[in-house]
């Protein structure tokens, strides 16, 4: 499509931080800077600089005790930013204290026994507290504090307790298996374990204490239990074979009391996040502070236009990146919105419900819970006022293009609809939205500033308008500071460095989605590079596929996987179709159809099977890479990693694969 499908008003982009921050660039370094694209340059070319100017803009609360911006620039692993920094995470997330709104929380089905809004000055008491007890505790920088909760307020505050103290936060939300948490906090051995009673999902309440009892006795390093009593009012923290306390007991809160905060260095740990696990046991990647934060204001002040006063929701758990990426809306002074339980009970319009009722300004969810809604009939246009929704952001897979029009046709004609690509990588994005440009149907707006991202063949070469893998060829301050127990960095060059490196050598990070550059800037992903099908030797995006067969109203969803055929590669898709559909050759012969008109003869599916569901990861996500191993009988190394395991039974022995 060549025409945009919305722009921005003058009035918004004059009130745009972005605009702002352009004048500010033009004045103080380089007055040819007066667009995106202009700031965009200047930021890859100046790195330092930018960087710099990022920091002083969003009011970075650090003492930098130096010039230096950059150690070791530009290995890649190996440059330090701001080494001379000290500073400390809670305390920049902190910065009010007073009886605004910092979390609106909402739980499953509207129970106001859980309803609740927490001022700034009640977060920065029980901060406080919660900081208060760590440190009794003997919990010192480094080492490490996990959560085993839902989207809570109380989710937040532990975290910013543990980082008030310069210790560890990582999480995982209760929908994880034993198995699946013990692959993670195994690793990484919490001293302090955050828990809650129980959650809600779809009309159920699930126990989560009978989980913990199971998981204690292969985590010896957990010292201290405290129980949240959600969903189960009176919790019974004696039942479990650990020193435990109720949160209410645990949080001694004294009216007067601050935070006090730890001075630590740019790069100090924060957060230790994981890959999906679904090819062995996760990788424990550790986030640092500096870097995290610094990031996160320049995509949430600059790429998201994110005000003070607004109303901030991204629909996540606590065990996806997007829910870190959420808490840092905390430092530009806006509410964050908190919401626990399914987006489809009592029906499809809750989120949206819910964007209403609290006045959200930046409502962000994951491109199948869109393209659910338009398949569901969703039409908040129709029966929504969504008066204060000015952005909408999507991630989690591509948003395909039919979801962009559905978006504008039924949610609301004057939003800017950000898709948005990054991952736990790097706890950010690669490539995201802009206020300032037009939004175009299939495309991400622009890549991020100060990231040099592009696009390479196989060869290496760096190619415009043309698929290949995404890389990013210069350091940024959000790269991991490490993976844990990874003493020598082998894994951790191994994971993003060996597939390409520059003329002298140097890395060259490859982020393993396979994506294009458009002429106008924008960016198309066309899903993870290690799921491309390659039917002779000719690479398809499974994205391209799911988009033309997802449009037929009898699809739900699809997923699609290149099965080893006679010497070369087939393409295999597999459908979930409406209830009480069956896969008939009529059926079959119009999806084809709809693949061949509308791509080429390489992507139309050999075979085209039906499924009763498609196995997920516990973030969401469907796995194409665990359905490729059962198609050729490899065993899946880690159906922990997975939230529906037992979804990967229908893909085994399936007759029409040997036909």
């Amino acid at each position: 499509m060549t025409d945009p499908i919305w722009r921005p008003t003058p009035a918004r982009i004059q009130s745009a931080h972005l605009s702002r921050f352009i004048d500010a660039i033009a004045r103080a370094h380089d007055p040819s800077v007066t667009d995106p694209q202009g700031l965009y340059r200047f930021s890859i070319e100046q790195p330092e600089t930018f960087w710099s100017a990022v920091w002083e803009f969003a009011e970075v609360r650090a003492a930098r005790r130096g010039d230096r911006v950059t150690e070791g620039w530009p290995a890649m692993p190996g440059t330090r930013w701001f080494p001379e920094a000290r500073m400390n995470f809670a305390e920049n997330l902190l910065r009010r204290d007073d009886d605004g709104v910092a979390i609106e929380f909402a739980s499953e089905g509207g129970d106001e026994r859980y309803r609740r809004s927490l001022s700034w000055r009640a977060l920065n008491r029980q901060v406080a507290a919660v900081a208060s007890r760590l440190r009794e505790q003997g919990i010192r920088p480094g080492d490490r504090v996990a959560g085993y909760l839902p989207n809570l307020p109380e989710t937040i505050i532990a975290m910013l307790g543990a980082a008030s103290v310069g210790a560890v936060w990582s999480s995982c939300s209760p929908d994880f298996g034993v198995r699946g948490v013990l692959d993670r906090f195994g690793q990484i051995e919490p001293r302090v374990l955050f828990v809650a009673a129980a959650y809600r999902y779809n009309g159920k309440t699930h126990d989560c204490l009978a989980r913990v009892r199971e998981l204690l006795p292969e985590l010896p390093s957990v010292e201290q239990i405290v129980v949240v009593p959600y969903a189960d009012p009176n919790p019974d923290p004696a039942t479990l074979d650990r020193p435990a306390m109720t949160w209410n007991s645990y949080v001694d809160i004294d009216a007067g009391a601050r935070p006090e905060f730890e001075s630590l260095p740019f790069d100090h740990p924060l957060y230790i996040l994981y890959s999906s696990g679904t090819t062995g046991v996760p990788k424990c990647i550790v986030h640092g502070a500096g870097g995290t934060l610094l990031q996160h204001l320049k995509e949430l002040l600059l790429h998201t236009d994110l005000k003070r006063d607004d109303r901030f929701f991204y629909f996540t758990t606590c065990g996806w990146m997007m829910w870190n990426w959420l808490a840092s809306g905390l430092a530009v002074g806006a509410t964050l919105v908190l919401y626990d339980g399914s987006p489809f009970h009592p029906d499809g319009n809750v989120l949206w419900d819910l964007a209403d009722e609290l006045d959200i300004a930046v409502f962000g969810t994951s491109a199948k819970w869109i393209a659910a809604c338009d398949k569901a009939g969703v039409k908040p246009r129709e029966t929504h006022r969504l008066e204060h929704l000015r952005a909408i952001l999507s991630t989690g897979s591509p948003l395909l293009p039919e979801s962009f029009e559905y978006v504008y046709r039924d949610v609301k004609a004057d939003v800017q609809l950000s898709s948005i690509s990054g991952g736990t990588d790097i706890v950010s994005c690669f490539a995201l939205g802009n206020p300032l440009l037009p939004v175009y149907v299939g495309e991400l707006q622009c890549r991020g500033l100060g990231m040099q991202v592009e696009i390479r063949n196989d060869a290496g070469e760096v190619v415009e308008d043309e698929t290949g893998e995404l890389t990013c060829s210069k350091p940024f301050p959000c790269m991991p500071v490490a993976f844990w127990n990874d003493p020598d960095g082998s894994r951790y060059k191994a994971a993003y460095f060996e597939t390409f490196s520059d003329q002298n050598g140097g890395g060259i990070w490859a982020h393993g989605d396979y994506a294009r550059l458009t002429p106008r800037g924008g960016v198309i992903i066309y899903g993870r590079s290690d799921a491309t099908l390659n039917p002779g030797g000719v690479r398809i995006g499974t994205a391209e596929i799911y988009r033309q067969v997802e449009k037929l109203d009898e699809v739900l969803e699809s997923l699609c996987v290149g099965q080893d055929w006679e010497g070369d590669v087939r393409v295999v898709l597999f459908v979930v179709l409406r209830e009480g559909l069956e896969l008939d050759d009529a059926l079959i012969q119009k999806i084809r159809s709809q693949v061949r008109a509308n791509t080429t003869p390489r992507h139309v599916p050999a075979r085209v099977i039906a499924v009763p569901e498609l196995p997920r990861t516990v973030s969401g996500k469907i796995t194409e890479l665990a359905v490729r191993d059962v198609i050729h009988g490899r065993p899946v190394r880690n159906t922990s990693a997975l939230a529906n395991p037992d979804a990967l039974d229908h893909f085994r022995d399936l007759d029409p694969l040997r036909v």
